[in-house]
This record gives structure tokens, sequence and C-alpha cells, in this order.
């Protein structure tokens, strides 16, 4: 028996003006989720508890089937662990987005990039590595990592600072969203000493010249402690593994005791991206492991930025090019297998930034033909057939085959 998991971040949306008051889903083409659909059990899913944050952390982790209000501790712990940073349960934790500012100070600046032009990663571990020797000392440490996401570690501190994504805040002054509560006077005295220092550095310079966002800031969110996830294996009897671009899901995965699965190709966490690289890998996964958790962030990607036609095009992508390919190599392996197909939260063009809304789902499985399905993939679809699971964390349950459809 086989399992994937197929998580289109961000791929639920809200009506759109310009598609008629449709959705990305109801416009792309994505006959494969459609198919899968019409023999799946279809509904509606919270992956965010109320109260928490419409995060893709506390999304994923109940993807994995981890309930975030037990097992949550923060976001870029579960980065940290996939960067390989040791981290002590006394050790608190940032993301560090290098960011794009337009001002003359930190306090009139305002939010033009949240990821600076999603700048290569060799250039961000110029900047990045030469402002981490710029500030050293014992007790703080700046990790560079993939593309605009970096790390930053408080050995033996304190948490509970008030922290803004910078992708919630697009085209606005910054002031109103600086850090406030435990560690503020630190963290802002770092980006204000990064914005100084990133701006003048000759690799941003360069960058001005070429006509590209500059990576002039460092931006932190994100607080957190190291995570303890009940191992997936014992939680759930399979042997699994995780594709992702983003350190985030491989960290949780890690955490879980799930393998990081290599991709040959370009992966870059953007519509820009190798999307049949994922399929091929994933079909390999399956000769060795039991189940795959492929994670595509594009979708998620392009609400942030607003790229209406790159979300849709991207559904399409991840239709065609990854789920078509690999449910064609695991009916031809002649074994019985399930999928679960679902974004972790709504990332809606009107707000280019997550929401809490529950998402659809469809959970199919290759032993129970005729399930009560959805006639397309799409929100309107999946609600209408009135099955709503509180609760997203339990989907695995089902998915693993310890609980009956009836009471997903």
């Amino acid at each position: 028996m086989k399992y994937l998991i197929l998580l289109g971040d961000g791929m639920a949306d809200w009506p759109v003006p310009d598609l008629g008051g449709r959705t990305p889903l109801d416009v792309a083409r994505h006959p494969h989720m459609d198919a899968l659909a019409q023999n799946a059990v279809c509904g509606l899913a919270r992956t965010v508890p109320e109260g928490m944050p419409p995060g893709s952390d506390t999304a994923n982790l109940a993807v994995f089937g981890y309930d975030p209000k037990i097992y949550y501790s923060g976001r870029s712990p579960l980065e940290a662990v996939n960067m390989g940073i040791p981290l002590d349960p006394a050790d608190v934790t940032y993301r560090a987005n290098t960011v794009t500012l337009t001002g003359e100070t930190l306090e009139t600046a305002v939010m033009t990039d949240y990821s600076a032009g999603e700048l290569p990663s060799a250039e961000s571990h110029v900047l990045v590595g030469d402002f981490a020797r710029e500030i050293a000392r014992p007790g703080l440490e700046l990790y560079p990592g993939v593309s605009y996401r970096h790390c930053l570690v408080l050995r033996g501190a304190e948490d509970g600072a008030l922290l803004t994504p910078p992708h919630d805040i697009p085209g606005r002054p910054v002031a109103a969203y600086l850090p406030q509560g435990v560690n503020a006077p630190l963290l802002r005295a770092l980006m204000a000493r990064s914005f100084d220092f990133l701006r003048r550095h000759p690799l941003n310079l360069d960058r001005q010249k070429r006509g590209l966002n500059p990576a002039n800031c460092l931006w932190f969110w994100g607080e957190g402690r190291k995570p303890r996830l009940t191992s997936f294996t014992e939680k759930y009897g399979v042997r699994g593994g995780v594709i992702s671009a983003v350190d985030l899901i491989h960290g949780i995965g890690r955490c879980a005791g799930l393998e990081s699965i290599p991709v040959d190709g370009v992966i870059t966490g953007n519509w820009h991206t190798d999307f049949a690289a994922k399929a091929r890998a994933a079909i390999r996964a399956f000769e060795t492991l039991d189940l795959v958790y492929l994670h595509i962030e594009a979708p998620d990607e392009c609400g942030h930025h607003g790229e209406l036609k790159e979300k849709i095009w991207s559904i399409e992508q991840i239709d065609g090019q990854v789920l078509g390919p690999i449910l064609a190599a695991l009916r031809a392996r002649g074994e019985d297998f399930a999928a679960l197909v679902m974004p972790d939260h709504p990332t809606p063009m009107a707000i280019r930034t997550h929401a809490p809304d529950p998402v659809p789902f469809a959970l199919y499985d290759s032993r129970r033909r005729g399930a009560p399905g959805a006639p397309r993939f799409t929100e309107a679809d999946c609600k209408a057939t009135g099955l709503f699971v509180p609760q997203a964390c339990t989907l695995m349950d089902r998915l693993v085959g310890k609980t009956e459809a009836a009471h997903v």
C-alpha cells in the first residue's frame, strides 16, 4: 500500500472579480484532480485551529497529522532543524527574511518586496554571511539559508516577541509592524543595523544597477523553540519522505523522522520551478518508501505577489506535470494506494497573504470505489458535499486506514 499527499500551498482562494467571481481553482484546468475527486471523499477541512495564525507552519503540521494546538512551537525552529542548526530547549529562533525596504530609516521605510526579488542563494549567502560577521557575539548566531530565508538564533533566551510576517504587509509602511515585546529592542537594533549595512553592500549596489530589488534589510519573524514531534513511523506505522523546496516542510518532516527526498532539477519554491522533477522524485521514492508528502509552494508565492495568471498556471502544472504522472505510476505498480490532495490554507489574491478559511480536500483510496465525491476539485464543489472536518490533523488517520470514511 502506497500513500501520496499532494499539498498545493496556498492553492485555495476567494472569488476573484477579474475571473467573474470564480476562483483560480474554478478557472484552472485540472482533469486529474477532478477525476480523483469524483471517486474520493471530498469536503472542507480546517487546517488552522481557531485563534492560531494562518501560516504554512500550523497548517502543514495539521496535514502531517499533528495537532498544532499540541505540537506547534514556532515556525523558525522547524526551518532551523532542516538547516542543520543544533538547538537546545533554552534557545529561541527567528526566521530572518532578506527584504527590500524603501526609505531613509527603518522607522520611515515601506515594505517593497518581502523576498527581495527571491535573490539567488549564492548572493544571499554573501550578504547574510558578511552581516553575520559584522554582528558576531556570544549567544547570537545568524545563519544563511535558501534564497531569502535565513535564521537567527539567540542562545539561552526568553521568548514572547510580537512579530509580523513580512508577506503580510506588502506596500505598507513598516513602523507599525516592527517587533514588540520580549527581545524587541535587540531585534529592532539588528534590523536597523542591517538596513544600514546591507544597502551599502557592493552586491546590493550591483543589484540596483541591474534593475533588481536590493536585499537591504533583515526582517525577523516566526519566533519559536525546538519542537518535539512523535515519530511519524511510530504514530502511523509507515515509512515516509518529504519533497519540498522549503526548509519549513523538510523541518517538520525531519522532526517527525521522515526522510528528505532529493530532487534532480531546479527547485525554487516559486512558479519558475521544475514541476516534473518533483513527480519523478516521488515516483522513485515509492520504490523504497510507503508514503510521500509532496509540497509545492508555487501557488502560494503567486498569491503573495498578486500574480493571478501565474497562480492559475501553477495549479495546472501541479495537475498535469505532477499529479497525473504520479497517479499513472502508482496504477502501473498494480497495488492499492491512497492519495490526499489539498492546499494548506488559502492565499487569496484580494489580500495577498494567508487566510484561515477551511480548504477543500479530496481523499482517494483505490480500495473503495464509488466514494461520494465532487464533480470538480474546487472550493465550491467540495463545500457542496456537506462534509466538514474541523481538525485537518485527523485526515492522516483516514489516509493510512486508521479511520473509516464515515468518521473523517
